[in-house]
């Protein structure tokens, strides 16, 4: 399927995200949700969040804010998700600071995530390499993540999505690149973090994760090349966006999106 007709079967889906990410994110996360045209629910509490992940469509799980408590919660959450049958994405941020993250990155991953998003020096770590990263910012190309997340891909048997300038996505065989965009879109906090929920709410439609991803990738991307047109600055961005991710036809995001398809194991 085209990404135009997985954002359409999405919006008239309004798919239910379960989304487990960090205080900064939770308000611009849910109002990316809502414009994109999915239902976002923020649930991380242990006590409820295991059944509601087989209510939702999806679970996404961002480790930014970290803490005892939250890290219960996403095991009561995937634990749920993985008893359902639902899918559910990673989002390591920052996974190569802090003894804690790393501990934490490495036992969620190895829970086999349907879909890891970072960005290229947090994909570099969680793939065992060494990276250029500072705290949540990334400092590598991503092309110096593309064979690491392929590794990560075939490790996991889900996808991997590395973002930055030109997105790369790969299920360890296929493997697409994705431009697009905005040089205000990193000067915006927890647009990246909101990019995993929206991945979610792809995903959650229970299709091909990858090409999901893929559509979700590309959803973002023309959006964000929509909303620069006339934008002064990230200030002015950043409603602009929200604007153009609800706006965004099918036919127009089939229209823009900018795809170069590497390899596909078919």
């Amino acid at each position: 399927m085209t990404a135009g007709a997985l954002l359409k079967e999405m919006r008239d889906t309004n798919p239910l995200v379960q989304c487990i990410t960090n205080y900064v994110a939770m308000n611009i996360a849910a109002n990316v949700l809502l414009a994109a045209g999915a239902s976002p629910a923020m649930v991380s509490d242990a006590e409820e969040a295991g059944e509601f992940a087989g209510i939702a469509h999806a679970l996404t799980v961002n480790i930014g804010t970290l803490s005892e408590p939250f890290v219960e919660g996403m095991r009561a959450a995937i634990a749920g998700a993985q008893a359902a049958g639902k899918p559910w994405v990673l989002d390591p941020v920052a996974c190569q600071a802090t003894g804690l993250r790393r501990r934490v990155s490495a036992e969620l991953l190895a829970l086999k995530p349907t879909v890891v998003r970072g960005n290229a020096s947090e994909i570099l770590s969680l793939a065992g390499e060494a990276s250029r990263g500072q705290g949540v910012d990334g400092r590598d190309g991503v092309e110096a993540a593309e064979a690491a997340a392929r590794a990560l891909a075939r490790q996991t048997g889900g996808v991997v999505a590395v973002t930055g300038a030109v997105d790369f996505v790969t299920d360890g065989s296929r493997a697409v690149r994705i431009g697009g965009g905005s040089p205000w879109m990193p000067l915006n906090t927890a647009l990246g973090c909101s990019l995993t929920c929206l991945c979610g709410a792809y995903v959650g439609l229970g299709g091909d994760p990858f090409q999901a991803t893929v559509a979700a990738l590309s959803h973002y991307a023309v959006a964000g090349s929509h909303a620069h047109e006339g934008a002064a600055g990230p200030g002015s961005f950043a409603p602009r966006f929200l604007d153009a991710l609800h706006a965004l036809t099918p036919e127009a995001l089939d229209a823009g999106a900018d795809l170069r398809v590497l390899e596909d194991a078919a």
